[in-house]
């Protein structure tokens, strides 16, 4: 009963801090899967995620002493604001380390809260980067490290997540999908959890371009990953942590693996549908909804929607990348015949009626017979690609789609 000892007691230090975040129905994707969803809004916290829960709990228990020390963190964004609010409501001074492609708007929202009681340093181009620039400052400071996820009081923060979704529901619940980052709010909310009820299913969702606690316990033991997506930036993480790794082994039941474009479509429905606006690691348990669609079925089923801190200068590359996930938006080498009508062609007996020309690049060679065309074609239903494809080889066009794989259309997506 450890963990469940740890979660009370910062229950009781997070009162009047942290808002209890309301279980929302879904009735669309409750219909969809055929179960019971419910959304554990804590986008609707005051710094806008769950984060809030840990580093204040970690920060209110030092001692006077220690108090007098600087607090020092590294963060990709939300667990800076959490600590940014701390440190200004217990008036003490901080030190913050964020990487350099943490978006503007978390860094504003940590100035914001944090006022004059904070330092802001951008440092790296990832989280780890960035906490090793904090652990080598913290040390020469002689600071009080607040870690993002491993460590047992930040863990016992996020756990009252969990202590509020058991209360709210009695006990009555089948199924809790959570966001894996580091792995603090997993493991806390899935330790809780299960010490009341080991039938509970816990399952861990993990952006596919930084599967960290995925192929940690894959290999049974804590790895750090060679390659890392930044896309998810607050669950983008090359190295779980030591803590986190020991409690989602016992206490989570699988972790699945959710790609970029799928998180993207899922805040653009979240947004058109229930008007809820999520970052990307907000929108991860929600997107693996599909993933465990077999396991849900006729279950209570709750999803940690962890944070709705997103800037808005993102959503473009977010559309685009939900477009190419689902096979609506392709994009083309093409090389026209240098003579008149070649386009003209192109746009009347290749286009279908619905599809949309979205780019389109042409540089004219002199003395070539051919010139290549970057096009972009944006389609209806993923099912017109086909009868495209078919109909480009009719007019017996030279073209060639550019593949994921290919560095051009990484600097397109």
């Amino acid at each position: 009963m450890e963990i469940t000892r740890a979660v009370e007691e910062a229950e009781r230090r997070l009162q009047g801090i942290v808002s209890a975040t309301p279980l929302q129905p879904s009735p669309r994707l409750s219909e969809l899967y055929g179960a019971n969803i419910l959304i554990k809004r804590e986008d609707m916290q005051a710094v806008r995620s769950f984060k809030i829960r840990g580093a204040y709990n970690k920060i209110a228990s030092l001692s006077a002493d220690d108090r007098r020390r600087p607090v020092v963190c590294a963060s990709a964004g939300n667990h800076a604001q959490g600590v940014a609010f701390a440190c200004a409501h217990l008036r003490i001074k901080g030190t913050i380390f964020m990487p350099r492609i943490t978006p503007t708007q978390k860094i504003e929202r940590v100035e914001d809260f944090g006022g004059d009681l904070v330092e802001i340093r951008l440092v790296g181009d990832s989280y780890d980067e960035a906490n090793h620039a904090a652990q080598e400052f913290c040390q020469q400071a002689r600071g009080i490290f607040v870690h993002p996820f491993d460590d047992m009081l930040t863990i016992a923060g996020q756990g009252t997540v969990g202590k509020e979704i058991h209360d709210a529901l009695r006990g009555e619940v089948g199924v809790v999908i959570v966001p894996i980052g580091g792995g603090g709010l997993a493991s806390g909310v899935a330790s809780y959890l299960k010490e009341r009820n080991r039938s509970i299913s816990i399952i861990g969702a993990e952006p596919a371009g930084s599967p960290s606690m995925y192929e940690a316990l894959k290999q049974g033991r804590v790895v750090t990953l060679d390659e890392l997506h930044t896309f998810v930036d607050g669950a983008a993480v090359r190295t779980t942590g030591e803590l986190t790794f020991e409690l989602c082994r016992e206490n989570v039941d699988r972790v699945v693996l959710v790609p970029e474009g799928r998180i993207c479509t899922t805040m653009i429905e979240l947004y058109q549908n229930e008007g809820i606006i999520t970052e990307p690691a907000g929108a991860l348990a929600l997107s693996a909804l599909e993933d465990a669609a077999r396991d849900i079925k006729g279950k209570t089923v709750v999803c940690v929607l962890s944070g709705g801190n997103n800037d808005i200068l993102r959503y473009p590359e977010i559309m685009e990348r939900s477009l190419v996930y689902q096979g609506r938006k392709h994009y083309f080498i093409i090389e026209f015949a240098q003579k008149p009508g070649q386009l003209r062609q192109f746009v009347d007996d290749a286009l279908g009626p619905t599809d949309d020309i979205v780019r389109f690049e042409y540089i004219k060679k002199t003395n070539k017979e051919r010139g290549a065309a970057l096009v972009g074609i944006e389609l209806r239903h993923k099912a017109d690609l086909a009868p495209l494809l078919q109909r480009m080889e009719q007019i017996q066009l030279n073209f060639r789609p550019l593949g994921s794989e290919e560095l051009l259309y990484d600097y397109l997506v």
